[in-house]
């Protein structure tokens, strides 16, 4: 059984060690995260900017969505029900984790992350 793990980027250590999400060095104590094939980066989002809806869905610019937990929203008392369809959405990039702009029939424009909605 062969488990080999990345040197340090640092110092170039080859005792590099997991600890949870995070791979360290004993050497110069250095953390950092794994590369993009990891599952410690944001679901939605591959490494070439693809972006995923909650079951693995390629999104598009001007794609319908339904989104598939109720949400909370500030300001509103029903929030936004599981099952809710979003028309003619549009990706945007680094805005945190929200990478949906729409507009929500009876709640206005908002963001969304793509972990909450499901390509139609």
């Amino acid at each position: 059984m062969e488990d080999t793990l990345p040197p340090c980027p640092e110092c170039a250590g080859e005792y590099t060690y997991e600890m949870g999400a995070l791979m360290v060095c004993p050497s110069c104590a250095y953390e950092w995260a794994p590369t993009a094939d990891s599952a410690g980066e944001d679901p939605g989002v591959v490494g070439d900017g693809v972006v995923k809806d909650a079951v693995g869905n390629i999104l598009a610019d001007g794609d319908t969505v339904t989104v598939v937990k109720t949400l909370k929203v500030k300001g509103s008392p029903t929030g936004i029900k599981s099952g809710t369809k979003v028309r003619n959405i549009r990706l945007v990039q680094g805005v945190g984790d929200h990478d949906i702009d729409c507009k929500v029939d009876g709640i206005g424009p908002m963001q969304l992350k793509s972990s909450v909605v499901k390509k139609v």
